[in-house]
């Protein structure tokens, strides 16, 4: 999944809630720039540290999918069993 833009984008939307908050509120415009600044910087960390767990978790669970092949274990006699079992035969 393409995560590319996920800190962009929540920075701008909490960018444009702060815009809007501050100007309804009647901020001075120094006090709205400044408030502007420290919600771009906290939401894009907030967004790059979502996008890294996300990344983190598909990449784990990639892995574990790779991992969870069927195991096929030959017997000395030359039949091959299951994990359960079961003889290559008897499966079908």
């Amino acid at each position: 999944m393409n995560r590319k833009y996920l800190p962009l984008i929540l920075m701008l939307v909490a960018g444009a809630i702060t815009s809007i908050v501050t100007f309804i509120m009647k901020y001075p415009l120094v006090w709205m720039l400044v408030a502007l600044l420290v919600v771009f910087i906290i939401f894009y960390i907030l967004g790059s540290v979502i996008k890294w767990l996300l990344d983190t978790f598909d990449r784990q669970n990639a892995k574990a999918a790779l991992d969870e092949g069927e195991v096929i274990e030959k017997d000395g006699d030359g039949e091959t069993q299951t994990e359960d079992g079961q003889t290559a035969e008897e499966e079908k």
